[in-house]
């Protein structure tokens, strides 16, 4: 009896609770900005207007913003940008990147004439514009027969990067692996389009999985072309931090030095339901202690 009256005591005189005490005991961690990108959540978001309940499940687990996959026709999953913009933010997340892309055709390829893909661009941005977009990002580009198409594929993502800066957004590129192959045996695909792309008009979304695939590090990349990687995409081959096989500690450690303003996870796989799997990504990242609270400037 004596020692429980010592307890209540000290506790009180703590300003502490036996209830505040539980509480602190089953508090959550710390609150970090984690972005997903939507395209993890395909199967249950493709072609439904009422996404809304998905959106609310990912807030509810920790995420804190979107990058959207799904903009076609002007709107995003078949509802207009704002519908969209107020859907993510009655779900307590913020609307921050999408994934689109307007590939050129054989002829605009071989001329150099952009002008009808720009127009194309022209509408999208504005799109993006009323959906709160803050970037714009292409996901994939088919590796080029030729070091010549390359440079033609980088003059025109400078182009719509320029765009894209003149509406207030910025405009990037995403890997997967392949790019880290060679054109023609001679340039690394990867290494050109980011030497030939001017850094006021494109930046880089490592998706840090695909680069360790393509047999490269993301860290050398970091210090090879540091400030160029505005963005990370944080994948694993299943769950984030499953394989051991991305060294995630160290590619946090030197994001400062890439440029990371944003990061966002992306299950392409999971081991089981994806729901656990979203869960468990965001769990390994907020319990990591390398991974800073923030990046956004």
């Amino acid at each position: 009896m004596m020692k429980l009256k010592f307890l209540v005591t000290a506790l009180l005189i703590t300003g502490t609770s036996l209830l505040g005490f539980k509480s602190l005991a089953q508090q959550k961690v710390k609150k970090k900005e984690i972005g997903l990108q939507l395209y993890s959540v395909k199967s249950l978001i493709h072609n439904d207007t009422d996404y809304f309940p998905v959106l609310k499940r990912l807030a509810g687990m920790g995420y804190t913003g979107v990058e959207a996959a799904g903009f076609n026709d002007g709107l995003f999953y078949n509802t207009s940008p704002q519908d969209f913009k107020s859907k993510v933010e009655k779900a307590g997340m913020k609307v921050i990147s999408s994934h689109v892309t307007r590939t050129l055709t054989k002829e605009e390829l071989a001329s150099g004439d952009f002008s009808n893909a720009l127009a194309w661009w022209e509408k999208a941005i504005d799109a993006h514009k009323a959906a709160g977009m803050k970037y714009i990002v292409t996901p994939w580009l088919e590796v080029p027969k030729t070091v010549k198409d390359l440079e033609t594929q980088c003059k025109y993502l400078n182009e719509v990067g320029k765009l894209c800066r003149q509406k207030g957004i910025k405009y990037g590129y995403h890997n997967h692996a392949h790019e880290f192959q060679k054109v023609e045996d001679k340039v690394i695909m990867f290494d050109y389009m980011i030497e030939h792309t001017d850094p006021q008009n494109v930046f880089f979304e490592m998706d840090v999985y695909w680069t360790v695939i393509g047999k490269s590090s993301p860290v050398d990349y970091f210090n090879k072309y540091p400030g160029r990687f505005l963005a990370l995409h944080i994948k694993d081959h299943r769950e984030v931090g499953q394989s051991g096989m991305v060294g995630f500690d160290a590619i946090f450690k030197n994001a400062k030095k890439a440029g990371v303003q944003q990061i966002f996870v992306e299950l392409e796989e999971v081991s089981g339901d994806l729901e656990v799997g979203l869960q468990q990504s965001i769990d390994y990242l907020k319990a990591a202690s390398y991974v800073p609270a923030s990046y956004a400037k």
